[in-house]
Order: C-alpha cells, then sequence, then structure tokens
C-alpha cells in the first residue's frame, strides 16, 4: 500500500452494520422474526407485492379501492414489522396493543374498499359510525408513521389539522369542522390520504421498488464497487473517487441516503482510511455521495414519480432533465476530494490492490436490466410500470448467468418480501404527506403562505429561492425525502412558481434542498451513519460533507436562475456554456473551501476564488466574465508559486 504523509491509523474493529443503520435509519428498526413465524410474515409481504404487481397491470378497479386496499395492506404490515419503539428485541413477539391497532388500522381502511361503492354514491353525507371509522383509521396511520418514518412530519402534520379545525374551515360547530376534516382527509381521492402521493405509489414506486429489491439480489452494488475501484482506485486520493463513482451508479436504483452511506461506506470509508484520509473526512465523502443517490436518475429516490404528477409531464422528461444537475453535483464532489487528495499528498491503490477490469467486463450483463429500464423509458414506447416489469424480468434471466448470485426461488421470494416491505416508509410518509397537503388545500393556506413569501421576497426572486431553501431544509431535518418534496410541492414551489421560475425548475428547486438535509447539521442522518463507520466525531463529519457537497447548494440556483441546464427553452450552445461555467464555478468555489487549487492558497486566493465561482454560477454574460477572470487570475498566481516551489526544491 503507498500512503501519503500521513501516518495510516489502526485497523478498527469489524463494524455492526445492522446497529448503525438501526441507529440512524428508522426502517431499519423491525421485530425480530424466526422460523416459522418469519416465513409467515415474508409470505404476507410477498403477497403483498405480488398484489401491487396484479393492481398495476391487471386490476381494473375504481381508484377509491385501489387506494383504500393499498393502504389497508401497508398498515398490517407496518404493525407486523415495526415495533412502538426502537431496540425491541424479544423474539416473535407482538403484544396485544399492536395487534389491536394492526387489526383497527387495517380494517378502517378494508372497510372502505369493500363499502367503496356505497360510501362514492352517498356523496358528502357520511354517517356518523363511517367518520369514526375514517378518525382511527387516520389515527392508526399517525402512530405507524411515528414508528417508521418519525415524530417531525407528525408535528407538521398535526399543526395543519389543528389550524384546520380551530380556524381553517368555514363552518362555526367545531364537531362540523372535524367531521369535514376526517372525511376529506380518509375518503377523498384528490386531497387527503388517498390523494396524489398515494396514487403515484401504488401506481408506479411499488413496482420501482420491486424491481430494486430483485436487482440487489444480482449483486450489482458489489460490481459497481469493484468496477469503480478498476476505474479509479488507483488516482491520488483513488478510494475517495471510488465511493463518488460507486454512490452515483448505486444512485441509479436505490434511493435512501443511510442505506447508500452504510452500504458502499463499509467498503470504501476503511479505504480511505487506510490511504491517509482523516476519519471525518472520509465519512462525508461518503455520505456526501450517497446522498446524490437521491437526484441520479432514473428512480431519484421516488420522487421523479411524484413530480411528474404534480407538473402534469412524462416521467422520461423529469428523468431526461434531472441528468446535467446530477452529473455536476457528483462532479463537484469529485473535484473536492481530489483537491483534498493532492493538498495532503495522498496516493491511490497499487496495482496488486486493484481488480482487473476485463474480468469485471464479462459481469457487465449485470447492467442489462437497468440499460433496459432506461432505454424503455427514454424512448415512451412503453409505460413506466411496463418498462420496470420487463426490467424486473430481465433481472431473474441475468441472475440464472450469475454464478455467485444465481437467481432461486427462495431469492425470488426474498425479493418480493423485501420489496413489499420497502413499500412501507415510502407510502406511509406519502399518506402523511397527503393529510398537510390536503389540509393546506381545504383551508386556503397556501395562498396565505405564497403571499406572504411574496410580500417579503419584495419579488426578488434570489430572496425567495433564499427563503424557500431555508424552509426545505429545516422540514427536512426529519422529514424522508419523498415526503418532504410532497409538502414543499404543495407550499413552496408554487410561490417560486409565482415569481416567474418555470415549473419544472421550481420543482427541482425544492426536491434538492430537501435532500440536502441528510447531511446539514444538526440532523444529518447520513453524515452520521457514515461518522459511526469511520468512528470519527459526527458533528465535524457533518459540516464537512455539507462542504463537500457545496454543488448540491449551487446546482438548484443555476436551473432555477437559469433553466437551460433542465433544457427549458434552450440550444445546445447555451447547454454547454452552461456547463462550462457551472463546472469551472463550482471547481472555483470547492477549491476556496478546500484552501487548494494547484498548491495550498492564501487567504486572498480564496476569496478571489470563492467569488469567481459565485459570479460564474449566477447567469449572465458580466458575471461570467468577471468569474472567468478572477478564477483566471488566481490560476495564474497558482502556476507562478508553483514553478517559484520547484525551482526551490531542484
Amino acid at each position: 500500500m503507498l500512503l501519503g504523509k500521513k501516518k495510516a491509523p489502526q485497523i478498527q474493529e469489524p463494524m455492526d452494520l445492522d446497529a448503525v443503520m438501526k441507529k440512524f435509519d428508522r426502517e431499519s428498526n423491525t421485530r425480530i422474526w424466526e422460523g416459522t413465524p418469519k416465513i409467515v410474515v415474508n409470505c404476507i409481504l410477498a403477497l403483498f407485492s405480488l398484489f401491487c404487481v396484479y393492481v398495476t397491470f391487471f386490476a381494473t378497479w375504481p381508484q377509491e379501492i385501489i387506494l383504500s386496499s393499498f393502504m389497508g395492506s401497508i398498515v398490517l404490515a407496518g404493525y407486523l414489522l415495526y415495533p412502538i419503539k426502537k431496540g425491541e428485541q424479544k423474539v416473535n413477539f407482538m403484544p396485544w396493543y399492536d395487534v389491536l391497532l394492526m387489526v383497527l388500522g387495517s380494517s378502517s381502511f378494508f372497510y372502505y374498499t369493500f363499502d367503496a361503492m356505497t360510501i362514492i354514491k352517498q356523496g358528502r353525507n357520511f354517517e356518523t359510525h363511517q367518520i369514526i371509522i375514517g378518525a382511527i383509521g387516520i389515527i392508526c396511520l399517525f402512530e405507524l408513521c411515528r414508528r417508521c418514518v418519525g415524530l417531525p412530519i407528525l408535528v407538521v402534520a398535526s399543526a395543519f389539522i389543528v389550524y384546520a379545525i380551530c380556524w381553517g374551515l368555514p363552518n362555526p360547530d367545531i364537531v362540523r369542522r372535524m367531521e369535514t376534516l376526517v372525511s376529506q382527509l380518509f375518503y377523498s381521492t384528490t386531497a387527503g390520504i388517498l390523494s396524489t402521493p398515494i396514487n403515484t405509489c401504488a401506481k408506479f414506486i411499488a413496482i420501482f421498488i420491486i424491481f430494486g429489491a430483485f436487482l440487489e439480489r444480482t449483486g450489482i452494488a458489489d460490481f459497481f464497487i469493484k468496477i469503480s475501484n478498476s476505474l479509479v482506485g488507483g488516482f491520488s486520493g483513488g478510494p475517495a473517487k471510488v465511493a463518488v463513482v460507486a454512490s452515483a451508479m448505486e444512485g441509479m436504483v436505490s434511493g435512501s441516503s443511510v442505506a447508500n452511506t452504510v452500504g458502499s461506506g463499509s467498503v470504501t470509508i476503511p479505504l480511505m482510511k487506510k490511504t491517509g484520509y482523516k476519519p471525518e473526512f472520509a465519512a462525508a465523502a461518503e455520505a456526501s455521495a450517497s446522498t446524490g443517490g437521491q437526484i441520479m436518475p432514473p428512480i431519484m429516490g421516488a420522487a421523479a414519480f411524484l413530480m411528474a404528477e404534480n407538473i402534469g409531464v412524462a416521467y422520461s422528461n423529469i428523468v431526461v432533465r434531472a441528468i446535467l444537475p446530477a452529473v455536476l453535483y457528483f462532479l463537484g464532489v469529485f473535484i473536492a476530494v481530489h483537491l483534498e487528495a493532492k493538498k495532503e499528498g495522498l496516493r491511490g491503490l497499487t496495482k496488486d490492490e486493484l481488480p482487473k477490469f476485463m474480468p469485471l467486463l464479462k459481469q457487465s450483463y449485470l447492467l442489462l436490466p437497468l440499460v433496459i429500464l432506461i432505454g424503455l423509458v427514454s424512448s415512451g414506447s412503453r409505460s413506466i410500470a411496463y418498462a420496470a416489469a420487463i426490467a424486473i424480468i430481465a433481472t431473474i434471466v441475468v441472475g440464472l448467468f450469475n454464478k455467485e448470485n444465481r437467481i432461486s426461488f427462495k431469492r425470488i421470494f426474498e425479493a418480493l418480501a423485501a420489496g413489499g416491505q420497502g413499500m412501507i416508509t415510502v407510502a406511509v410518509a406519502c399518506g402523511v404527506a397527503g393529510i398537510i397537503a390536503g389540509t393546506i388545500t381545504m383551508t386556503g393556506l397556501a395562498n396565505v403562505i405564497i403571499n406572504g413569501i411574496v410580500s417579503i421576497a419584495g419579488n426578488q426572486v434570489i430572496i425567495a429561492l433564499f427563503l424557500t431553501m431555508l424552509c426545505c431544509i429545516v422540514l427536512g431535518m426529519g422529514v424522508p425525502t419523498t415526503a418532504n418534496y410532497c409538502i414543499m410541492a404543495a407550499t413552496c414551489a408554487p410561490i417560486l412558481i409565482k415569481m416567474g421560475v418555470p415549473d419544472i425548475a421550481a420543482h427541482f428547486f425544492v426536491f434538492y434542498f430537501g435532500i440536502v438535509a441528510d447531511l446539514t447539521p444538526p440532523v444529518a442522518l447520513a453524515a452520521y451513519a457514515g461518522a459511526a463507520i469511520a468512528q470519527a466525531n459526527p458533528m465535524k463529519t457533518a459540516f464537512t460533507a455539507t462542504k463537500l457537497a457545496i454543488g448540491a447548494f449551487i446546482v438548484p440556483y443555476v436551473f432555477a436562475l437559469n433553466p437551460a441546464m433542465l433544457f427549458v427553452d434552450t440550444g445546445f450552445l447555451e447547454v454547454v456554456l452552461i456547463c462550462i461555467t457551472s463546472v469551472v464555478g463550482i471547481f472555483g468555489v470547492s477549491s476556496a473551501l478546500e484552501g487548494f487549487f494547484l498548491n495550498r492558497m492564501k487567504w486572498y486566493e480564496r476569496i478571489l476564488n470563492a467569488v469567481g465561482g459565485l459570479c460564474l454560477i449566477y447567469p449572465g454574460i458580466a458575471t461570467d466574465i468577471i468569474g472567468i477572470s478572477l478564477v483566471g487570475f488566481v490560476f495564474v498566481l497558482q502556476t507562478v508559486t508553483k514553478r517559484k516551489t520547484i525551482k526551490a526544491n531542484i
């Protein structure tokens, strides 16, 4: 092993990855089922996955039946898996109150399923028992959300519900207001639990989650790490660059920041430490790269499907427009880890430690399902659900030829069960987000918020963008990405649209800043998970990750102020120009933050590069000229300094 200037730290004890996941990822805190009970639970989850496949392709039932049965199944499976609190260690144990909540919650939704036609025909004339059933369903969903998603989103939802009951609804009788609210939130398919987020989840997200579960069992994640090692592991600071490239690849099929960090970080973080990176930097590099997985097409952490529904465009349209910002984000992280490696004199892996490229090339057939999916989606010749189904079949076929992870009926069963489990938190978050969006719509609060922000911003788009960014980051500290986007799409995106930002740019903006909350202190779950693996200081890791992910704070402003990056009303030359200026701008800001360009930078060089980088980010000929001039001037200074240093050392 070739080491840099830093002395290699001692090899750490093997990390319990399950413990890390349970600490930082609420989805991983499940009950312990073993033996026959485990088989029964997995059968229920697998049947739920098959039910979702059937609904996607064959069911012709009314929306009310499809969505209520979907949510009933989610509640049933959710209480089977998630205990009342973290750390529940009893094997094959489910207390009576959880059984009661499971029965009451799922029965409430299934009541709607079996009596849907009557409820549809009666209009708004709900009987008392129907209101009670709806209230029970909402309460049970809230409790399940607390267990598998977290408390912050419930605080937000509860605040909106209290506002609706006390002030937002016009009826003077508080009982009537509560009845109206329950009937809308539980039984309506336009505003409430069964609205757009859950509809999208049942139609599109579910089948893609199942696809991801199948793809995972082909060993593709391990292939991504090996191929990344082969491509960039030998360069300066190779392991950190491997983390960036591998996370970009994994991001195409995965949408969880914490899961990505723990999955690939268990391999890359020890390697980074071994080659001389500080523990905090190693953890931050993996966390920032893994968080970017949610903005990497085609899946984008499920938000791409919701965005397509909200804007009213094809899913393939969203995917294509997401490519360039995602590439710039990962390029920004790549530049940062490269500059850190050069600054510290870190080297890469030796030839003996690098995997051979040609044997890996023979495994490239593992990418076939992903290639088929992207091809079908981009062509627009088939529906996205059909594309996912074909990709699942391709995954099974590929698995037959994979000696290391050969597909079998057991693996197919495990994939179906994993797919069913993976839907729970997404669906629960979407359901509660639907409640928030529903109350905002019912009470007219959206207009109040929009008018308030517009008046504060004073018709200055940059101020509105900044205020929206703060809202997204604060909300994202405790709300999953998918739910965060749903809430922001209902509240903040219309503000930006009203101020002239194109629809798609506004929705991308709130989506991006909802994601970076996984890196920004004080609640930086991806950074904390990386810190646990690296045995590093969590808060230092979070601040370092925020610095590395500076692209995530820059790129959204670029496409909000100049939508050419999203291919909106633009030509080829304009896209090329904005790519060049954005890359140089990100390089300028990253080098200023790292304190290294060609050499270690003086304080005034850092200021000049930061200002120049920011000028290049803001669209306009004048700012581009100023930015290029400043960054170019620093480059000349650094070149002269480097030559003097070389001569002095001769």
